[in-house]
């Protein structure tokens, strides 16, 4: 089994919902469901700021990023700017964006995103003159053929 690592959240409004798996155990989801406080409204090619009402408390060797639903994303809203570092203490909210050429609706209560706990590796960064060579080399998007 899997540690279960404890997280606070704290209400900042008295209708928001904390974050939720949908399924857990051994075959449970890789992230929580977030939930939006207050209804939005998002026009074709829009972008909006959508609250959560929670806010967080990670421990210091987590973080956390903020996922596209999939069942949104397949009606054109997706997530942007979604990464939680440990020591951020405000609201959690989402940045969505409407890639459709309709207006959607979310109401307070709606799952808007999900929140993917991740561990925090910290990294040096060194400048060097080469890099060691590899069989992909410096091939980029396409450039598996698919």
């Amino acid at each position: 089994m899997h540690p279960v690592i404890p997280i606070k959240i704290k209400k900042l409004h008295h209708e928001a919902k904390l974050p939720k798996y949908a399924h857990t155990g051994p075959w449970g989801d890789l992230a929580a469901d977030l939930y939006a406080v207050q209804p939005a409204t998002l026009e074709a090619g829009a972008t909006a700021l959508v609250s959560t009402g929670v806010a967080i408390e990670l421990p210091s060797e987590y973080g956390a990023l903020v996922e596209d639903r999939s069942g949104l994303a397949v009606r054109g809203v997706t997530t942007l700017a979604g990464v939680i570092d440990p020591g951020y203490r405000g609201e959690l909210k989402v940045v969505l964006t409407n890639l459709s050429t309709a207006a959607v609706e979310v109401a307070a209560g709606d799952r808007i995103a999900q929140l993917r706990l991740v561990q925090r590796i910290e990294a040096s960064f060194q400048e060097v003159d080469e890099l060691e060579e590899a069989p992909r080399g410096s091939g980029g998007f396409g450039s598996t053929g698919a």
